[in-house]
């Protein structure tokens, strides 16, 4: 089973979530946490595992060969995303715009486009336990975010049983990276804020779950500000209500210091227990 966590924006407690489900699930049997926000992943600061290995992640990038080329642009025409522009008697290459599609490369009379590989990130394993985590990293300045998202969930099938249970910490927002990260899911377990700005974007969300024929469930988190415009929604869209995590100080508190909820905070392990509880209802664990 691989559970997805998303949400229609962020700092709603999709890492929380995540975090917290990966821990008292593995108190019992083996789990996979991969950490899918790549640009700024924050699993790590509440596991603390053992690092096992740490994976280098690259994508191939056309670089030019100003001796075989002949200037004739047909590499400017050719690329969909502007990757690559003919400039009087230079040809340039944005290393970030380039997707890696070759065909700049293939299409070259000249050959003089040769792909290279080029560093985009990087992979880090981690174990606690039967608490395997997995971070996916971009490096500072890359601004595609789907290759090493890509990479970074090929490496949990890789390098793991399918039997093991995967939890995704999912991008925010609703746009190719949220794609990546929950096309593939079997289940996804959307979490919100009872407030007007939460509701707006987790409709957002739903859209595309339901575009992408996923089956989900939300959660509300912070539970008791706000209102309960996010739960009257759920009832008339026939949304599964996964369970409501209590709105806290001491959470934040706990959570500002890299502290599991779960472990410092019983009535927020209760809701995450409860939460466990009616996934298995649902007979999306066993």
């Amino acid at each position: 089973m691989k559970i997805s966590i998303a949400s229609g924006k962020g700092g709603t407690g999709k890492t929380t979530l995540a975090t917290n489900l990966a821990y008292l699930l593995s108190q019992k049997s083996s789990v996979i946490l991969a950490d899918l926000d790549v640009e700024e992943p924050n699993s790590g600061f509440f596991i603390k595992g053992k690092e096992i290995q740490e994976k280098k992640v690259f994508k191939m990038i056309p670089e030019w060969d100003k001796e075989k080329c002949i200037l004739c642009g047909n590499c400017q025409r050719v690329c969909k995303f502007n990757a690559v522009i003919k400039l009087w008697e230079e040809v340039l290459v944005f290393n970030q715009l380039c997707h890696s599609c070759y065909a700049c490369s293939e299409l070259c009379p000249q050959n003089a486009l040769p792909m290279k590989s080029y560093e985009v990130g990087k992979i880090t394993e981690f174990e606690q336990n039967n608490l395997h985590f997995v971070e996916g990293k971009l490096n500072v300045g890359e601004e595609q975010a789907v290759p090493l998202i890509k990479e970074t969930i090929d490496f949990t099938n890789h390098n793991y049983s399918s039997d093991i249970l995967r939890i995704f910490d999912a991008p925010p927002g609703t746009s190719c990276p949220v794609i990546e990260a929950t096309k593939d899911a079997d289940y996804i377990i959307l979490i919100t804020e009872p407030t007007p700005f939460g509701l707006h974007d987790m409709k957002l969300a739903v859209e595309v779950m339901r575009e992408l024929k996923k089956d989900f469930g939300v959660v509300i988190n912070r539970y008791g500000i706000g209102n309960d415009d996010a739960i009257k929604y759920c009832e008339d869209e026939k949304i599964p209500l996964l369970g409501k995590i209590p709105n806290m100080k001491k959470a934040a508190e706990a959570y500002a210091k890299g502290e599991l909820l779960s472990e410092v905070l019983p009535e927020i392990r209760n809701a995450f227990e409860s939460i466990i509880e009616n996934l298995r209802t649902w007979d999306v664990l066993l």
